[in-house]
């Protein structure tokens, strides 16, 4: 009993000093951008989920993306500061890029238009759109403003901490909603659209509307995600889609390296580690000194190396080797269930 009474005084003590080493840690080694940069890439999971279903499941090249990422970010903050509830302006948003993506796709299949111009076209004039949603601001403020974030403020104290449990519960989410939505006849008939269009039509199925509501989901994924970045980072900018697509097709890419799919639901989680992957490797970047201005040739460093990986797998080892039991040539996740 002495000895448990001399040893008592200790162990607050030591829980000051675990606090002091903790905080320490924090400040000098960098965890804080560490999580920041996972609480980024689970904001960007959406519309990395969102370019992956043109990349992927539609087969369709949309680069409607670089316009319908600042426009849901233009129209949440701009609602924010009108006074509207935070995740209403969230809805709101993913409806707007929702109609920006079905805009695309009535070019593509009413006017003949060719499907990567119509992504141009639609996000060139989004531009001018979102000057308009921000009543003619470049750059729109948040910072006085309640945000997603706001009311789990006092159970987690730090603002990273904060946003990846919410930006996690929101992925999550989003996964389960997808999976869902891909295995019901609709989304069947979607995947199936961008698997083999010429049997969709001769099933009596009608591809151009398919390929509507694909492009719909998927720029309103996209437009989430703005609203979501907007919000964490606590300002929107008519300039913040820019390169929106090459960043997304890096988190797809790099997640399908990382995990290697073999089902739907799997690859729909692969996306997402893939955007914290991403984001990972650019703060990373950021850490070793280089500057923000190099970013750009990072992403294409990036995305080159995650194409190569397979490549050079399969240089390196033989073919035998890698698929010792599986098809020659195994189908796409995307037909599987």
């Amino acid at each position: 009993m002495a000895l448990c009474t001399k040893l008592t005084p200790l162990w607050p003590r030591q829980r000051a000093r675990a606090s002091l080493w903790f905080a320490w840690l924090w400040e000098h080694e960098g965890v804080n951008l560490w999580i920041g940069a996972v609480a980024l890439g689970l904001a960007f999971a959406a519309s990395a989920l969102g370019i992956f279903i043109t990349f992927r499941v539609l087969a369709f090249p949309d680069l409607t993306v670089d316009g319908s990422f600042p426009l849901g970010a233009s129209v949440s903050a701009i609602l924010l500061t009108w006074g509207w509830d935070a995740w209403t302006s969230l809805l709101v948003a993913a409806f707007a890029g929702a109609a920006a993506g079905a805009v695309t796709a009535l070019l593509n299949s009413k006017l003949k238009i060719n499907g990567l111009l119509s992504g141009i076209l639609v996000s060139i004039g989004l531009w001018t759109v979102n000057l308009r949603v921000m009543e003619d601001k470049a750059n729109l403020p948040l910072l006085t403003v309640d945000n997603v974030l706001t009311p789990v403020r006092p159970y987690i104290a730090d603002s990273n901490l904060r946003a990846v449990a919410v930006f996690g519960v929101v992925a999550v989410l989003l996964v389960l909603l997808l999976y869902w939505l891909l295995h019901t006849d609709l989304g069947l008939a979607v995947r199936a659209t961008g698997e083999n269009e010429k049997m969709v039509r001769a099933q009596g199925i009608d591809a151009d509307a398919m390929r509507l509501i694909g492009l719909a989901v998927a720029n309103g994924l996209v437009a989430f995600s703005g609203g979501l970045v907007a919000q964490f980072q606590g300002f929107a900018d008519v300039g913040m889609g820019l390169g929106m697509i090459v960043a997304g097709l890096a988190a797809v890419i790099i997640g399908e390296t990382l995990v290697r799919p073999r089902s739907v639901g799997t690859t729909l989680v692969a996306v997402v580690i893939g955007s914290v992957a991403y984001r990972a490797v650019i703060a990373a970047a950021l850490s070793l000194g280089l500057r923000t201005t190099d970013m750009r040739l990072v992403t294409s460093l990036i995305v080159i190396v995650a194409l190569a990986v397979p490549r050079l797998r399969t240089l390196v080892m033989p073919r035998a080797l890698t698929f010792p039991t599986g098809p020659a040539n195994p189908p796409s996740p995307m037909v599987r269930r």
